[in-house]
């Protein structure tokens, strides 16, 4: 049942406060499920493989990309503003691809926070599958370069990237140069507002809004090292698209 499933991936979040609360909600839900010490989950997590749950798109996939950051080390913002950072901090940089219509994430990548977001875009799409048809792909200005339009002109799908303010035109020969082009000229003739209400760019908000769901559920890792931490980011993955598919809100203008 959802209420099973719901369970079982707060099995995960939940082992590392109590094992009692975990009992607790094991006897709820009426299975008999042995808890695991922590020291047997933590020796697992690091060779655990987490498949993504998604909903195959009905239409063309519309995919949203952007990156955030997941501290591991270091104390909470309020310390910092109050008592200012006793010690350094440090994040790993989460980047993750939703689809437009579902919002359900259809890939994630972690890196440390030195990683840009441009190069790590092939690597977003390469988890979309190839008999999968990609309408489009909208980042920010950050993606701005040949090697993100050229790894969507690939894929045959529709860059809506807004070129950088100093941006030149590209050579015609170039991968992914020609629509690349055409929004530039559409940003000098008519201005970056009108471009990026024509182009569906504003669509983007939607990631920005996911990333904070993804916080939701907690703005910092529990684990120490970087596999067993890239495990722990995808379960919270799996469970935000687990509750996507359970029911979410669909909002009227009145």
């Amino acid at each position: 049942t959802p209420f099973c499933l719901s369970i079982k991936c707060l099995l995960g979040l939940a082992l590392r406060q109590s094992l009692g609360m975990v009992e607790n909600l094991l006897r709820l839900a009426g299975v008999d499920w042995k808890v695991p010490d922590f020291s047997t989950v933590c020796r697992r997590q690091k060779r655990l493989s987490v498949k993504l749950p998604y909903r195959p798109s009905c239409s063309a996939l519309d995919l949203l990309v952007d990156s955030t950051g997941i501290k591991f080390l270091g104390e909470g913002e309020w310390k910092r503003k109050k008592h200012g950072a006793e010690y350094r901090r440090q994040w790993r940089k989460v980047h993750l691809g939703i689809d437009a219509r579902t919002l359900e994430i259809r890939a994630i990548e972690i890196t440390d926070n030195g990683t840009g977001d441009a190069p790590m875009l092939p690597e977003l799409l390469s988890q979309i599958p190839a008999d999968e048809t990609l309408s489009s792909v909208s980042g920010d200005g950050a993606y701005d370069t040949k090697a993100c339009h050229a790894a969507i002109a690939r894929r045959n799908a529709q860059a809506i990237i807004p070129p950088r303010k100093n941006a030149k035109a590209w050579k015609s020969t170039q991968s992914g140069a020609a629509s690349r082009n055409e929004a530039l000229r559409a940003c000098q003739r008519f201005g970056r507002r009108i471009w990026k209400k024509w182009s569906g760019y504003h669509r983007r908000s939607l990631v920005e809004t996911k990333m904070n769901c993804f916080k939701r559920l907690g703005e910092r890792v529990m684990a120490r090292t970087f596999e067993r931490q890239v495990t722990e980011l995808h379960v919270r993955v799996a469970l935000l698209n687990r509750f996507s598919q359970l029911g979410r809100p669909v909002t009227v203008a009145v």
